[in-house]
């Protein structure tokens, strides 16, 4: 092989070396989604998200459903934010007028991010941020007689336990006259069968809405 050969073959190597460089540099990024808080006294402010697979953030249109169904209810109310992720639903409620929120999460990276994302919009002093596992909370509040307008439920969807974590809600009476538990999930169905004949008692009206792929399941009780 000559040296005109083997420089023609490295000339070549390399141009195909920087095209694929280049057609990399021109994919499309991957979209992080950003949140923000809709409307109310933090109208516009951005929060932060946590990182990685474990939390996946209710999508804006699904929010803006949910929160639109409830908007003149929301006044003087006490909300509860279970699985909170960033905090997002509760912090939308206390923006819209709601008096108190418990914004729970057992994952340390998410409960750094949601007291970051409780100073950022202005609303901390009305936020009780928590690092507990969901069961142990429910239990917590129920010794502590703590009692909710509205309760937000969002594990991720894999863990299959919105059904029971509203059960337990229900069960250790932390849900108020004519309160509301929101359970986000990727199914239609709903197993309120298993909450047995003693909580499915106390629920008067069940609902559910479509957003997307998203489905929340309104459980309103007596």
């Amino acid at each position: 092989m000559n040296n005109y050969t083997i420089f023609r073959a490295l000339t070549l190597a390399a141009y195909k070396a920087l095209n694929f460089v280049m057609w990399r540099g021109a994919m499309p990024k991957k979209r992080k989604y950003k949140m923000r808080i809709i409307t109310g006294t933090a109208r516009g402010a951005r929060l932060f998200s946590p990182e990685g697979e474990t939390t996946r953030p209710t999508t804006e249109m699904a929010k803006e459903g949910i929160f639109s169904s409830i908007q003149f209810d929301l006044v003087n109310t006490d909300v509860l934010d279970l699985f909170a992720g960033s905090g997002q639903l509760g912090l939308e409620a206390l923006s819209r007028g709601a008096k108190s929120a418990v914004l729970t999460d057992s994952d340390a990276d998410a409960f750094e991010i949601i007291k970051k994302n409780a100073q950022k919009t202005g609303l901390y002093q009305k936020c009780r941020v928590l690092r507990m596992e969901y069961g142990e909370y429910i239990k917590a509040a129920s010794r502590a007689g703590d009692k909710f307008d509205f309760i937000f439920i969002d594990p991720p969807y894999e863990s299959r336990i919105a059904e029971e974590a509203a059960k337990r809600c229900i069960k250790s009476g932390l849900v108020k006259h004519g309160g509301k538990i929101f359970c986000e999930s990727d199914r239609p169905e709903f197993d309120s069968a298993s909450f047995g004949e003693e909580a499915a008692s106390f629920v008067e009206e069940t609902k559910i809405y479509k957003y997307g792929k998203t489905y929340f399941h309104v459980l309103r009780l007596k």
